[in-house]
């Protein structure tokens, strides 16, 4: 297996920094490939600009951002860093998204990654012989297995079904559903640090790292979350669901082809 480890965290001797030693060390044990970005080391630009394109000024100087990047992307003319981390997903089979979750969401600096990196025409926006547009469960990184490890301050309570913070798989839906699946990635059940903010103990460590260790063995056979396809028959031409899919349901649930699954640890 090719695994590339996407780590978004400023400091390497962090808890997360040292899971992910932990992890990469797992998987070139377990015989795997491992390429890594390590977003902050790279000092990785996290915003959209002009520099990221051979921009063409025909449309009166306005740059119209995806057509932009679709463009240069065709062109071979995107930025090298940005052409550089395309190519590592082109040779990955799974990737791992690993970064603290900080309100509500990945840090900035991975959020400026998806924005510069999945460009139209590469992971997003491409479409089939039929000229329809390929996504949910389709798309240029269709195929790929897709991982969250992410850390959380808060106790593992107040992330389940009724705590004050919501379910984690309905906190990540935006990386799950909407970057994964929408790219044709499958998400597998995230693996979550609960209480990071608390001083671990070397047993606390020892226990995570093992938990994550176990984790990763499945990364080729554990099942995905079961999202729809939009491709599938369950939505109209509206995209929206179709009458008798999901009755009763609603909201980001009625998305899962059946019963969201706890998430593991």
């Amino acid at each position: 297996m090719k695994v590339l480890w996407i780590f978004a965290h400023p400091e390497a001797g962090s808890l997360n920094g040292s899971l992910r030693d932990e992890g990469v060390r797992a998987l070139r044990e377990q015989g795997h490939e491992v390429r890594q970005s390590d977003l902050y080391a790279m000092g990785w630009k996290a915003v959209v600009d002009r520099t990221d394109v051979a921009f063409d000024d025909g449309d009166h100087g306005r740059m119209v951002v995806g057509d932009a990047q679709e463009a240069a992307y065709r062109a071979g003319t995107l930025s090298p860093d940005i052409r550089a981390e395309q190519e590592k997903l082109e040779w990955a089979d799974t990737v791992v998204l690993h970064f603290p979750l900080w309100w509500f969401g990945p840090p900035a600096i991975l959020k400026g990654w998806f924005d510069r990196v999945l460009v139209q025409g590469f992971a997003q926006v491409v479409t089939d012989a039929e000229g329809r547009t390929r996504r949910y469960g389709d798309g240029g990184l269709a195929g790929k297995r897709a991982l969250v490890v992410t850390s959380v301050g808060a106790r593992e309570s107040s992330f389940g079904p009724r705590g004050v913070h919501g379910d984690l798989n309905g906190v990540l839906f935006p990386v799950h559903h909407g970057v994964f699946w929408y790219t044709g990635m499958r998400a597998l059940p995230p693996f979550a640090v609960y209480g990071a903010n608390r001083r671990f103990t070397e047993r606390d460590f020892k226990e995570y790292a093992d938990a994550l260790r176990a984790r990763l063995e499945g990364l080729e056979s554990d099942m995905p979350l079961p999202f729809r396809y939009e491709a599938g028959g369950d939505y109209d031409d509206d995209l929206v669901l179709r009458p008798g899919v999901a009755p009763g349901r609603t909201g980001i649930d009625a998305h899962y082809e059946e019963n969201v699954p706890s998430v593991p640890r």
